[in-house]
């Protein structure tokens, strides 16, 4: 079994948080319970197939982000303090602009998120949503779908090779789609054959992203996702993520062969975040 690299000591940190939280719901909601709630939510929408076959806007898939906050930037914006908090607004200005699908975070102590944020985005658009949050525990992604999430984040850098396998089927068994993240050139290879055995003997709906934001230097670079593309089989749906933040750099990803994009913290930054995204967007 293969583990991860090193892990950079700002998820280190939230992973052992997340072990505790883990531990906490279960106790108060056990497993059962979920279960028993998933035969009364509407099926996972297809967020593979919104960015891959169907995508909103001609050139580029955005997968826009809801996020309140970050450990590096703390709040993003004063007004994003308490309830005024409005994830399904920000949600319709993204839908409004063109975006494919919409990534919401749902941790709470690090990014200020919530797990009710999802449903209330799903109440206002009809896009597919993204749960992004730290996977460590199979009874996070049977929580994803009874949050109403159609797709799970999965980060390589805080996972094993059995815990992806896995978790990349349970994802398939509840009829999502996996987004599983990597940074480092030894995880992309690590994790490529996960990809090609899981592919093999479950549904097809996974994506691989990569983040162009070095945690243990906390830099990024757009250059870091078109040098690793070359390294990836073109069957590969791929998913830039990270420090996107112009048109420019919308185009540079586009000409390398890179057509879907997260973009979050930029647009979240802004006093109109979907107004941003239609800006980026209405150039291409």
């Amino acid at each position: 079994m293969n583990a991860p690299d090193r892990i950079p000591p700002v998820l280190s940190e939230i992973i052992d948080s997340k072990r505790e939280q883990v531990a906490a719901e279960q106790a108060a909601v056990p497993i059962a319970d979920l279960d028993a709630q998933l035969s009364d939510i509407e099926p996972p929408r297809d967020f593979f197939a919104a960015v891959t076959e169907n995508p909103r806007h001609p050139t580029m898939a955005v997968i826009a982000e809801v996020k309140r906050r970050s450990p590096s930037a703390g709040l993003i914006r004063p007004e994003y303090e308490l309830d005024s908090f409005k994830p399904e607004l920000i949600a319709q200005g993204y839908s409004n602009a063109g975006a494919s699908a919409i990534s919401c975070l749902t941790d709470q102590n690090f990014f200020g998120g919530s797990p009710a944020f999802i449903h209330q985005i799903k109440q206002t658009v009809d896009l597919p949503v993204i749960r992004k949050d730290f996977i460590i525990h199979p009874y996070q992604i049977t929580q994803a779908r009874a949050i109403h999430a159609d797709a799970v984040l999965l980060i390589a850098e805080c996972l094993d090779d059995t815990q992806i396998t896995d978790f990349i089927a349970q994802i398939s068994d509840l009829n999502m789609t996996t987004l599983l993240e990597i940074h480092s050139e030894s995880n992309l290879h690590r994790v490529l054959p996960l990809i090609e055995s899981t592919q093999a003997h479950h549904n097809n709906r996974i994506l691989l992203g990569i983040n162009n934001r070095d945690l243990t230097k906390m830099t990024t670079d757009l250059h870091h996702s078109i040098n690793l593309k070359t390294l990836v089989p073109e069957h590969i749906n791929l998913v830039t993520e990270s420090g996107i933040k112009t048109p420019a750099d919308l185009q540079s990803l586009k000409t390398a062969g890179l057509n879907i994009a997260l973009i979050g913290q930029h647009l979240m930054a802004t006093q109109n975040p979907g107004q941003t995204l239609a800006d980026m967007l209405n150039t291409q």
